[in-house]
């Protein structure tokens, strides 16, 4: 079974940053593509940034021009960086590959609150 883990959530005020990690094995972080997902309370789980092996990446447009993935060859992690935090970001966020599905980690909850 995958273990995907992901961690860095906490409660941030409106405004705050945070920085998101994930630590993949090393078999799919080499293969796949990766990305970052949410789920808010009561709603669908949803892709929030993409990134290729060649670091292109793709991101959705309630996050654009304040979230940015990254990916160290080094560690097998992928970052999200997020900037600008608003309360309806507040979500639980999981990373997992961009174009399949693994089986899903806990997840980090990150909640934007004043």
């Amino acid at each position: 079974q995958v273990q995907l883990v992901e961690s860095g959530g906490g409660l941030v005020q409106p405004g705050g940053s945070l920085r998101l990690s994930c630590v993949v094995p090393s078999n799919i972080f080499s293969t796949y593509s990766m990305a970052w997902y949410r789920q808010a309370p009561g709603k669908q789980r949803d892709l929030v940034a993409g990134i290729t092996k060649s670091n292109s990446t793709t991101y959705a447009d309630s996050v654009k021009g304040r979230f940015t993935i990254s990916r160290d060859n080094n560690e097998n992690t992928v970052y999200l960086e997020m900037h600008e935090l608003l309360p309806r970001d507040t979500a639980v966020y999981y990373c997992n590959a961009l174009f399949i599905r693994f089986s899903w980690g806990q997840g980090t909850q990150v909640t934007v609150s004043a």
